[in-house]
């Protein structure tokens, strides 16, 4: 086994409370300079994950290897990581220079080393103005800033983050988010980022790693997650409003459901040949076709709105296919009414058909 291809590479872990599995023989390879997010609901194992990779938590069984060393039992402070916390951690007595020097100080670094380094930690993240400020004199996105360079500092390889933006409102969520993504391409480490909110994840990564249950459910590119989910739980987990599902039969190549029948023409299939069975198509809300579009649309319906959430630059409108509650997304711009029979159109090719039983993709 070659561990020197990989930044980190975690290999059959487990951990257990007691009789509770948290981490189930999760293998996970991590490319050199890759920013991977870990992505799942609470109680899935990502954070627990990374408190292994950091040293925080000892897993039961496994090894985690970090630029080819195996440090499954090394101490956080040798692993050669940095780790910015969900709380900022921040000494309040001390100023924010304090802070980012109070690690490399401990260490017996050179002053001049330390405030190279400061000084261009500072740079990078613009907090050069806030340096003689006490942290209780800082905004919450300046804190996050802080507790970022104090990662900064260390010049390692491996930056760890996990959830540092959930304490921050919406506005200053969605500014930090750009300046990690800033950071990560000045500084090309590799960076992995746990968080619970799939924008977060499909704006930063260039991987998403889902998790449920201590386990992997798919390893991929946002692109691939959202267009061609390996299971029925990634589908309805990533996408804003969620991935439309209708219970229906594969029979003769078509999607059936009551009136309903869908043609699979142009759906990729993960297997050459597929029999009839029992499954569950999904569509999503913004790859429905409405308007002038829906003349050239494969498959055409007539749909009664039942209800319209304006969203500002969308809108979803709520509708009934083959009996089920059904969303699709439109231009916000688009006039409609309540009770207004509309044509709407659908590319089964741009759909997920799923196994119902094993709910995996077909």
């Amino acid at each position: 086994m070659n561990t020197n291809n990989f930044s980190v590479q975690i290999k059959d872990l487990d951990l257990a409370f007691g009789p509770v599995k948290v981490l189930r023989s999760l293998d996970l390879d991590i490319n050199h300079g890759e920013f991977l997010v870990l992505l799942g609901s609470s109680g899935c194992g990502k954070s627990t994950l990374l408190n292994c990779i950091a040293g925080l938590l000892e897993p039961t069984d496994g090894q985690i290897f970090i630029n080819g060393e195996n440090v499954t039992w090394k101490e956080p402070s040798e692993r050669g990581i940095g780790m910015v916390f969900q709380s900022y951690a921040l000494y309040p007595q001390m100023t924010v220079e304090g802070n980012l020097t109070f690690g490399l100080r401990n260490a017996r670094m050179p002053k001049a080393e330390i405030q190279k380094r400061v000084a261009r930690a500072a740079e990078i993240l613009q907090i050069e103005p806030l340096l003689q400020r006490k942290p209780g004199a800082l905004s919450g996105g300046q804190r996050q800033r802080v507790a970022s360079g104090r990662a900064l500092v260390r010049d390692v390889d491996v930056f760890l983050f996990d959830e540092p933006l959930s304490n921050l409102d919406a506005k200053l969520r969605a500014d930090l988010r750009v300046e990690i993504k800033r950071l990560h391409e000045q500084l090309q480490n590799t960076m992995i980022y746990v968080t619970h909110d799939q924008i977060e994840a499909m704006t930063l990564a260039d991987r998403i790693a889902i998790m449920k249950g201590g386990n992997i459910m798919q390893l991929g590119t946002p692109h691939e997650i959202y267009n061609k989910p390996l299971n029925k739980y990634v589908a309805d987990f990533i996408g804003s409003p969620s991935m439309n599902f209708l219970d229906g039969e594969f029979k003769g190549g078509a999607f059936v459901k009551g009136d309903v029948r869908l043609p699979m023409k142009g759906y990729e299939f993960q297997a050459a040949q597929t029999p009839d069975q029992a499954v569950t198509i999904g569509i999503r809300p913004e790859h429905v076709i409405t308007g002038e579009l829906v003349a050239n649309a494969p498959v055409k319906m007539e749909a009664k709105v039942e209800l319209i959430e304006p969203m500002g630059s969308d809108t979803l409108v709520w509708v009934r296919v083959a009996g089920e509650p059904f969303r699709i997304r439109v231009d916000g711009q688009t006039q409609l009414r309540n009770r207004e029979t509309l044509t709407i159109g659908i590319d089964p090719a741009r759909a997920s058909l799923f196994a119902r039983e094993s709910e995996v993709r077909l």
